[in-house]
């Protein structure tokens, strides 16, 4: 009997006919089941005759499973599988929690520290096993990455390989799905995991040369099955439906509520699902959507958004640490580190991009490679007080001047004072209760503690620059 660990990836192959159009005519779905609980799955045509089944079991003990399909020698396949403990580092996938956060299933908290490397997969093999090295050793644990490659500024490269039969020049046949681009889609997708990044998968763009961004409603509907099938066992998937979904005129937006519609009918295991915007925010209330996807530059409106859609709100495009022509391009880094910081205490995620002139046109943000701001590592300490302070913080109002804070249960608070340089503040603690401060440098990453204990109305002193966040802990 085959192992697999919780949360864990259990793949049966299965020998088929190839025949007709195996990715059109062929039918193939599993039931698996453990005691009372029951998991559809569908299978999908992995080229050479293979038909697979993948199955991420998330209860330990021993499932067995059957299969269906329209093929006689595919249906009717019986087995079992003995899931066992998950291995240390496999904490499941993340879920939403309480609204405003986010869990792992195992109940390890997680808070997003994400950054942008649209078409780091369409690289080459050197590139790509950099970019895997760059992460290993930076802060972030979700990277946003395109399924399809990107056509734009500074990536201007074919792909190494294509989603669907055919070639540019003599079109595609959307019908039939290339396998070895998705095997090596997948491929990243297990580095990533290892790495113990989320894989935040965009799934259409509209910046596009092959064609894929004018797919017909069935084209799309039939790629989004199959990406499904072939990923939903895969613990460390989100499902991002779009980048800057507003600039594709052609799409209505009642497809993007089938899309959403269809994948959250198709995954079994209910993986994170959004959309990002370009100027137009597209329903985050809507009961298919998980949690907030957004683009903007005013990190003010977190709260806002937070009581709007009454969801997690991830920011991840506030413009780029870099210095290309682009506006959203060149922003200095400790103009990305304030932003990241203003909008995590105002409760909601920033993510990070960087887009520094390169001349072989090797930026972060489109191909990955390799990081040079100066962001990262401030993002890294910010991260650490993050970890280390209570769970799912929430936003507060601890006095008139202090306008950006998060806190739990009047015993944590984390203030911060972005661009202003005051000497002091004027803060409105809880009565009864005793605290003791920190004055945090977010760019110079140093912690330094106040003399003295806090309560009430009470005056702290602050070193009068930019930059400057306070940490509050209850005695």
């Amino acid at each position: 009997m085959q192992k697999t660990e919780q949360w864990g990836i259990f793949e049966l192959p299965l020998k088929g006919k190839e025949e007709r159009n195996p990715f059109v005519d062929v039918h193939l779905g599993a039931q698996f089941q453990f005691q009372n609980r029951k998991v559809e799955v569908e299978g999908f045509y992995d080229g050479d005759g293979i038909f697979k089944l993948r199955f991420m079991p998330d209860r330990v003990g021993v499932w067995s499973y059957t299969s269906q399909s329209n093929r006689k020698e595919l249906d009717g396949v019986t087995g079992q599988l003995e899931c066992v403990p998950a291995m240390e580092g496999n904490h499941g996938p993340v879920h939403v929690k309480d609204r405003l956060h986010f869990i792992y299933e195992d109940g390890t908290p997680f808070v997003p520290f994400g950054t942008t490397c649209y078409a780091w997969t369409h690289q080459e093999k050197e590139l790509e096993e950099k970019t895997l090295q760059t992460l290993a050793h930076s802060p972030f644990n979700k990277l946003r990455m395109c399924v399809f490659p990107k056509h734009y500024a500074y990536n201007q490269n074919e792909p190494v390989y294509n989603p669907f039969e055919g070639s540019l020049e003599e079109g595609w046949d959307f019908s039939r799905f290339q396998p070895e681009f998705f095997r090596h889609l997948e491929e990243r997708i297990t580095d990533l995991m290892k790495l113990g990044i989320e894989a935040d998968l965009i799934l259409f763009h509209p910046y596009d040369r092959w064609g894929y961004s004018s797919m017909s409603k069935e084209t799309n509907q039939r790629y989004l099955r199959y990406i499904v099938s072939r990923l939903a066992s895969f613990r460390n998937v989100w499902w991002s439906f779009a980048n800057e979904y507003d600039l594709m005129k052609q799409f209505p937006m009642s497809d993007w509520d089938d899309y959403f519609r269809l994948v959250q009918e198709e995954d079994p295991f209910q993986h994170l699902r959004s959309i990002h915007n370009c100027r137009l925010f597209y329903d985050y209330g809507r009961p298919w959507v998980t949690h907030c996807s957004i683009q903007s530059s005013d990190l003010t409106k977190v709260s806002e958004w937070l009581e709007t859609y009454q969801k997690p709100v991830i920011v991840d495009e506030c413009r780029y640490e870099g210095n290309i022509s682009r506006y959203w391009g060149n922003i200095a880094a400790c103009e990305m580190v304030y932003r990241i910081w203003e909008g995590t205490v105002r409760g909601g995620y920033v993510g990070h991009g960087e887009t520094f002139v390169d001349p072989k046109d090797v930026l972060w943000w489109a191909k990955g490679g390799t990081l040079h701001g100066q962001s990262p590592e401030r993002i890294s300490f910010l991260r650490g007080i993050m970890e280390e302070a209570p769970r799912d913080l929430e936003p507060v109002w601890i006095g008139k001047d202090t306008r950006a804070a998060i806190g739990k249960e009047n015993r944590y608070f984390l203030a911060y004072y972005g661009i202003s340089q005051s000497v002091y503040k004027d803060l409105c603690l809880p009565e009864g209760r005793k605290y003791k401060m920190d004055v945090i440098d977010t760019w110079n990453m140093t912690i330094s503690p106040v003399g003295g204990i806090f309560e009430g109305n009470c005056r702290v002193t602050l070193p009068g620059k930019q930059y400057i966040a306070l940490r509050i802990r209850e005695v």
